[in-house]
């Protein structure tokens, strides 16, 4: 891309939904489209099928985002979407890589697709929950997430829609740090339970950053999906009714996942782009 002239900005979404009913994709959609509108560039954003028809993207793409999606993170030789998926990751890591490349390519991975480069590159544990994860919680920044760009103008902690029954924890800091990475937040403390809080965002390397929480999702999509019946029953019979009714309640909150869904996606296309342009 020719960034002397600046107008055109070409976004992959890689959508690891399978097919599935979801919200994240709308959400992502809309983002990126106002995103572009109040930055005044075209926006080509092409979507990529990757589980069910194995489409990836090629390196002609300015930004990446993969998205979460259903089921295990963990090995099964039944997902042969796996192997080309990764083949991309390291298509995309090796061109960061190369000096003769000047223009990198940033890449924001979403909860599965996060728990999913984690175990790839053996960051930590990527193991199953004792029980699901599912509604609107603190998100706590450590020290490295205050200062990144992704989280700025977000209060300490914020507040996301988390959706998952995975998780990151156990973090090899002596990998990330090889790598380049940092934690950069963490989920909230459960004093009553002895279990490790859970890796919940991580700058991988100088190009890739993920989340294990939906930044994506918005007030409209998550009263649908928390009044949707199986998920209204997962939230009462694992945490009771009125902490699904105060879900509901955050929902019509601006400072809680509407903030949020408002600032980091943005912030990181704001990041990717920004670094292009220079």
């Amino acid at each position: 891309m020719n960034w002397t002239d600046m107008q055109k900005v070409r976004i992959a979404l890689l959508d690891l939904y399978e097919g599935q009913p979801n919200q994240g994709m709308r959400c992502i959609h809309e983002i990126v489209k106002q995103w572009g509108k109040v930055n005044d560039y075209e926006v080509e954003l092409d979507i990529f099928e990757v589980r069910i028809k194995q489409e990836l993207p090629t390196t002609h793409y300015d930004v990446y985002i993969s998205t979460g999606g259903p089921g295990s993170p963990l090995y099964d030789e039944a997902n042969t979407w796996e192997t080309p998926y990764f083949n991309w990751l390291d298509e995309i890591y090796n061109w960061n890589n190369n000096d003769r490349n000047s223009v990198k390519k940033h890449v924001l991975f979403i909860c599965h697709s996060f728990q999913l480069a984690c175990r790839y590159y053996n960051l930590g544990n990527v193991c199953k929950r004792i029980s699901t994860s599912f509604g609107i919680f603190p998100i706590h920044l450590m020290q490295s997430g205050k200062d990144e760009t992704i989280f700025e103008g977000l209060r300490n902690p914020f507040y996301a829609v988390d959706s998952r029954d995975y998780q990151v924890i156990e973090p090899d800091h002596k990998r990330i740090a090889e790598m380049g990475g940092k934690i950069l937040a963490i989920e909230k403390e459960r004093i009553h339970v002895p279990y490790e809080r859970a890796v919940m965002a991580m700058r991988l390397n100088d190009y890739f950053i993920g989340t294990q929480f939906h930044p994506e999702a918005d007030a409209e999509g998550m009263s649908v999906y928390l009044q949707r019946e199986d998920k209204k029953k997962t939230v009462i019979e694992n945490h009771g009714e009125n902490k699904w009714k105060s879900m509901i309640e955050h929902l019509n909150d601006p400072d809680k996942i509407e903030y949020t869904h408002n600032h980091v996606v943005p912030n990181f296309l704001n990041m990717a782009v920004g670094m292009l342009v220079e």
